[in-house]
C-alpha cells in the first residue's frame, strides 16, 4: 500500500473513530437532554398543582374569614333577642302599675316605678331595642297585629283604634309586633 493510502486510510479510521465518538456524544447529550426535558416537565406540573392548591386554599381561606365576621357580626347584633323578649313581659308589668291609680300614701312609689322604667328603657335601649311608633295610626301588618278588629264608615283603609300592647324591634328587626285593636271599612251589606 502506498503512503499515500495509508495516510488516507488512517484519515478514514480517524474520521469514522471521531464520527462515532461525536455520535455517542451527541446520543448521550440527547438522552441528558431528554432527561432533563422530563424533569422540567414534572416540576412544571408539580408547580402548577401547588399553585393551584394554593390558590383554592387562600380562597377558602378568605370565603371563611368573611363567613365568620358575617356571623360574629349577626350574633353580635342579635344574639340578645331571646332575652329581649323575656325582659319585655317584665316592662309590660311595669307599664300596667305605672297606669293603676293610687292614693296619696302610694305617690312614692308610683315615682319610684317611673324611675325604674326610665332606667329599665334607658338600658334597653342602649342595647338596640326600640319601640315601634304609631305612625298617623295606620296599620302596618308587618309592624302590627291585629287583636280586634272593628268596622267603621268612618274610615277608608284600615286604621289603629288602641295600642293594647307595644310592639319593638332590635336594631332593624322586628322582635314583637304592636298588638292592636284595627278599625277597618264597614263592608257594604
Amino acid at each position: 500500500m502506498s503512503a499515500g493510502n495509508k495516510n488516507n486510510s488512517r484519515m478514514n479510521i480517524d474520521r469514522s473513530q471521531t464520527e462515532r465518538d461525536t455520535g455517542q456524544e451527541i446520543k448521550t447529550l440527547k438522552s441528558k437532554l431528554s432527561k432533563k426535558e422530563k424533569e422540567i416537565k414534572h416540576f412544571k406540573k408539580e408547580q402548577e398543582e401547588a399553585k393551584d392548591k394554593y390558590l383554592r386554599l387562600a380562597a377558602e381561606m378568605d370565603n371563611l374569614r368573611k363567613r365568620v365576621e358575617r356571623e360574629k357580626e349577626e350574633h353580635y347584633q342579635y344574639a340578645l333577642s331571646e332575652f329581649m323578649k323575656e325582659l319585655l313581659v317584665v316592662l309590660d308589668n311595669f307599664e300596667r302599675a305605672l297606669e293603676s291609680e293610687g292614693d296619696e300614701n302610694g305617690k312614692n312609689f308610683r315615682e319610684g316605678m317611673r324611675l325604674i322604667h326610665k332606667q329599665y328603657m334607658d338600658l334597653l335601649m342602649k342595647k338596640g331595642l326600640r319601640p315601634i311608633e304609631l305612625q298617623n295610626k295606620k296599620f302596618d301588618p308587618n309592624l302590627h297585629q291585629a287583636f280586634v278588629t272593628e268596622e267603621s264608615e268612618e274610615v277608608e283603609e284600615p286604621v289603629i283604634g288602641e295600642e293594647y300592647q307595644k310592639g319593638y324591634s332590635l336594631h332593624d328587626r322586628l322582635i314583637r309586633p304592636a298588638l292592636v285593636k284595627v278599625i277597618v271599612p264597614k263592608k257594604g251589606e
